[in-house]
């Protein structure tokens, strides 16, 4: 039996690395197809296309993942099952969780591949894939962050009405201190700046207004240094900044949030329950690949492997909904984010019992 498993681990990670090549290599092709025009008008060198699309295959080979796995496992064990070679295994004496084990050891090590590239790699190309729109695709779009509301501490507020980053500085600030839904002082400044050396911030012509015991306090100044939870690092971020951290540094990113009571903290935490639970997709779904497609039928692979891409681009379809609910305010973000995998986990179960014996 050691021998077959070998042969099926060898079958399988081939056939699933032929399968991503090809998926990657058409979507690519369409990509480029699209985008051509703005790389002639734009003069993008063609060094950095060619790294904009090795950075893209690899989004789209973690992106593709439940797609690939499941069609590969569909694909051998229906040919195999095809060549009665199943039925020649289990009426050998070996069980069907024995007949199961090669296919989850080689869904295991490309469950590992896929965690460590969502964990270090993939969040990189992420990074430079936004780095390359913004330069050579979005020419034009401002550099400077407008309106700008945060929350800095748990019962603080910030405000600028502008600020660059080309020269850490901010216009038009102003500071609440909100409890209990009564404002306890404002303090505000026509301008402010970071001092790269103290680290602090710097207001320039600043204003404090306190209230206290129904009185009105008001100070005023020319120059006041003050730390805020902020740094010029937190601003210009983009969208998906999230998706751009290294497990790690998303890690200490989401305790830097909290200490600042961030609302958008959510959005860093699921995705850590994210790059935890994809993995775990490879497993699932090819315990189900291996239970559909183990019965020999007349009509060949062709129907299963057409019902291994229904399902597959349903899990991906459930796991958009079930994060995008978990994004939106679910209770339990990290059960919605979880749901695919228990769904399907439990249509595999269910399957299990259909299996031969």
């Amino acid at each position: 039996m050691k021998l077959i498993d070998k042969l099926i681990i060898k079958d399988f990670l081939k056939t699933y690395f032929f399968v991503v090549l090809m998926l990657i290599m058409v979507v690519l092709v369409l990509d480029f197809t699209e985008k051509n025009d703005k790389y002639i008008s734009n003069q993008v060198p063609t060094n950095e296309i060619l790294r904009y699309m090795w950075n893209y295959g690899l989004y789209l080979n973690n992106l593709l993942t439940p797609i690939t796995v499941f069609i590969s496992v569909i694909f051998i064990t229906s040919k195999m099952a095809g060549r009665t070679e199943i039925v020649a295994i289990l009426s050998s004496g070996v069980s069907f969780v024995r007949l199961l084990r090669p296919f989850l050891m080689g869904a295991a090590l490309i469950g590992a591949a896929s965690f460590y590239l969502n964990g270090w790699i993939l969040p990189a190309a992420t990074e430079s894939m936004t780095v390359f729109k913004l330069v050579y695709l979005e020419k034009g779009k401002t550099t400077t962050d407008q309106n700008i509301h945060m929350k800095v501490g748990e019962n603080s507020y910030a405000y600028f009405s502008r600020f660059y980053k080309t020269s850490n500085q901010g216009y038009n600030f102003t500071l609440e201190t909100i409890e209990d839904g009564k404002l306890l002082a404002k303090l505000s400044a026509d301008r402010i700046e970071w001092d790269t050396a103290k680290h602090t911030w710097t207001l320039r012509n600043w204003r404090l207004r306190e209230l206290k015991d129904r009185k009105e306090i008001w100070t005023v100044g020319d120059d006041r240094d003050t730390v805020l939870s902020i740094v010029p690092d937190d601003f210009g971020v983009p969208e998906n900044h999230h998706e751009t951290l290294k497990l790690p540094q998303l890690s200490r990113q989401i305790r830097v949030l909290e200490d600042r009571g961030a609302d958008n903290v959510e959005y860093y935490k699921i995705e850590r329950y994210v790059r935890f639970m994809s993995p775990f997709a490879a497993l699932i779904l090819t315990f189900i690949g291996v239970i559909m497609s183990s019965r020999k039928t007349r009509g060949g692979s062709g129907f299963q492997i057409a019902m291994g891409f229904l399902l597959a681009f349903l899990y991906i379809l459930l796991f958009l909904l079930s994060r995008t609910f978990a994004e939106n305010g679910a209770e339990y973000p990290i059960l919605a984010v979880w749901m695919p995998n228990i769904v399907f986990a439990l249509m595999g179960l269910l399957l299990y019992k259909t299996v031969p014996r």
